[in-house]
């Protein structure tokens, strides 16, 4: 699966660059790979069988339990960042978007006040956003320290 997910970003990521959409034929044949590969893993490592002696969830392997959600999943997992080039291959930005709010709980042991959390996040939210548009984040600061808030909307 690794290896299939790696050569599905380099195809992804050679369309984005020739700012093209992938390939129909393409991507028919990446998400029939997808199936293949999960329908051979599911061969490989079948579910443990329930049995009337142990109640509740029966303890799986960790590739069952990997496969599950896969397949569960699959059109989302398998191809959304092949289909739409706005998409990105792994969730690496949102988790740096939380990095510092959870830094910052750590640090603190915990958000004082809700009126300090929300500015918190307010001020977090509205940065990241002005960096993600490319504008001057000091800039945007000094604006702010002078009463004239920046618009976190992109002009135009």
């Amino acid at each position: 699966m690794i290896d299939f997910r790696c050569r599905a970003k380099d195809q992804a990521d050679a369309a984005k660059l020739a700012q093209r959409p992938l390939a129909r034929t393409r991507l028919s044949s990446l998400r029939h790979q997808y199936e293949a590969i999960l329908a051979q893993g599911e061969r490989d490592n079948p579910p443990r069988a329930h049995t009337q002696r142990q109640p509740g969830r029966i303890k799986q392997s960790p590739a069952v339990n990997l496969l599950l959600p896969l397949a569960l999943a699959r059109r989302r997992v398998s191809s959304r960042f092949l289909a739409d080039s706005r998409v990105p291959f792994d969730n690496n930005q949102a988790e740096r978007d939380i990095r510092m709010p959870k830094l910052e709980q750590k640090t603190s042991g915990c958000f004082r006040t809700i009126t300090g959390t929300e500015s918190f996040c307010t001020i977090r939210s509205c940065l990241a956003t002005l960096r993600k548009q490319g504008r001057n984040v000091l800039h945007a600061l000094t604006l702010a320290f002078q009463g004239q808030a920046p618009d976190p909307l992109p002009s135009g």
